[in-house]
């Protein structure tokens, strides 16, 4: 009886002995980590699927294979004299070779195998892939490289940047114009020490203020009066700050690709310009005035000779006095030049404007060179509108000189047998009078000069020495004078047309407001 119940108890223990053992085979299979059973002297004698998958061999490859195939020997003799001495070995970074004898970075961990005697059996060797791991360390590493560049490089920049900061911040302190910045809300934003010492007023005192708010300095309102609410471009612009203090203002926009930053205002101080040209017009105003004197008492002497006023005169004397009369005419009439260019240069060139018609004035001037018309065999046209052109508030004599001076460019520089139109055209607010020759133009890059004092293109005076080069730049400060406007176009040896523009107003006394 008892023997039974003891075999019974036997066959218990041995079903759950069986069972165990089921179960931890399934659990050694099961294990997602690589796992392998090696020999004392390290036989790999068990794997699991999972340490299958990461060598690449297969059971029956891999089984009676010593570790050392997928470890390196030296590597694998310190891990196994690490475990014998301290029974197990955790984490040991270490390289395992696969079939195809790829690396594979892994984490190893080994425990001693003993037998009930206690002696060493072998080793439970389990595996952790680092693959992935390493890879995000690279990835990461990488990354810090190239943030820590990075970081280098905006260091530099910006160390770059401050360097030129500094520049621009000493350039504009030092820069002999004044110099306004306004913001794009049109709020003073930088003003140099040029400018304060222009407007006589500290900088704390003007920044972040508006155009408005800078009215109420009184050396800024002339200023700000020009600027408006919006600042506006404006070139070269002379501004009287106070007595003896007269400015040259330009605005520019300060633009970042298609945006606007604010405004650049540039003062430019020319005082002692004005001063000089005052000087100088004040000159040739008394020495003209001088010289119109007796060149007028020359000229009424030679006149009462050739008319016989003093007796009589042989032929030879004649043709003397004659030419001598028209050097003296020629010398008159660069007098009165100067003269009209000292009152413009003044502003006091307009005496009388009056309500009048432009069509008789034009006629007038045409009759008046008829017989230099003739002696070239020059055909002038003059083309009037259809319509009755408005009367035009002008001062006849002023019209009257800058009409003059456009038909006797024509009439000089046109060739013998060439053309003249002369066109008067009416516009809603304006009439328009053109005047185009088939005379030798202006060279190209000569141009943008037609409407200084003195100028005369290289190609003229080879044909004719004569002349001021002041009859067009009367005739433009004219025309500006009365509100209109001038313009030419002209290709060299095929001849130039000059227009210009004046208002029509509705009423004498607008036009009167002016002055």
């Amino acid at each position: 009886m008892v023997i039974e119940k003891e075999e019974e108890k036997i066959s218990t223990l041995l079903e759950d002995l069986t069972s165990l053992e089921s179960y931890a085979r399934d659990l050694f299979s099961f294990l997602p980590l690589p796992v392998c059973l090696a020999s004392s002297i390290g036989i790999i004698l068990e794997v699991n699927p999972a340490f299958e998958n990461i060598t690449g061999y297969n059971i029956e490859e891999i089984i009676g294979k010593p570790i050392e195939d997928i470890l390196v020997k030296k590597e694998f003799e310190e891990l196994a004299k690490e475990t014998l001495e301290k029974g197990f070995v955790r984490a040991k970074e270490l390289i395992i070779f696969t079939k195809e004898k790829k690396e594979i970075p892994t984490s190893v961990s080994t425990i001693l195998r003993k037998s009930e005697e206690g002696e060493v059996i072998g080793y439970f060797v389990g595996l952790f892939d680092l693959s992935d791991i390493k890879k995000t360390e690279k990835d990461l590493k990488s990354a810090q490289i190239a943030l820590l560049n990075m970081l280098e490089d905006v260091e530099e920049a910006r160390g770059r940047a401050e360097e030129e900061k500094n520049k621009t911040v000493a350039i504009i302190n030092n820069f002999t114009d004044g110099l306004l910045v306004f913001d794009p809300e049109n709020k003073l934003s930088l003003v140099n020490p040029q400018a304060e010492k222009i407007f006589n007023i500290k900088q704390r005192d003007m920044i972040n203020r508006s155009i408005q708010e800078l009215k109420t300095f009184p050396t800024v309102e002339p200023l700000a009066l020009i600027l408006f609410k919006e600042i506006k471009d404006i070139f070269r612009k002379e501004v009287q700050i106070k007595e003896n203090l007269v400015i040259e203002v330009s605005s520019v926009p300060i633009l970042r690709g298609e945006e606007k930053l604010g405004n650049l205002i540039i003062l430019h101080d020319i005082t002692r310009e004005k001063l000089v040209e005052k000087m100088k017009t004040e000159f040739v105003s008394i020495s003209a005035h001088q010289l119109r004197t007796p060149l007028s008492a020359i000229k009424w002497t030679i006149r009462m000779l050739l008319d016989g006023d003093l007796g009589a005169i042989t032929l030879e004397q004649r043709d003397f006095l004659e030419k001598t009369y028209r050097s003296n005419e020629k010398m008159i009439n660069l007098i009165n030049s100067l003269l009209d260019v000292t009152r413009i240069e003044e502003g006091r060139y307009l005496y009388k404007p009056v309500l009048t018609e432009i069509e008789p004035i034009c006629q007038f001037v045409i009759k008046s060179y008829e017989d230099e018309i003739k002696r070239k065999n020059i055909t002038v046209d003059f083309k009037k509108p259809e319509k009755r052109i408005p009367k035009i508030v002008m001062d006849v004599e002023k019209i009257k000189l800058a009409i003059q001076n456009l038909l006797d460019n024509a009439i000089r520089y046109t060739p013998p047998g060439g053309k003249v139109t002369i066109v008067l055209k009416r516009g809603k607010k304006e009439v328009e009078f053109s005047i185009k020759d088939s005379g030798v133009g202006v060279p190209k890059d000569q141009q943008a000069r037609i409407f200084t004092r003195f100028f005369r293109g290289a190609n003229v005076m080879r044909m004719d020495t004569e002349g001021s080069g002041l009859g067009l730049y009367i005739v433009k400060n004219i025309i500006e004078a009365h509100g209109g406007k001038t313009r030419f176009e002209s290709e060299e040896g095929k001849g130039t047309t000059f227009y210009f523009t004046l208002p029509i107003k509705e009423e004498f006394t607008e036009f009167l407001k002016e002055f």
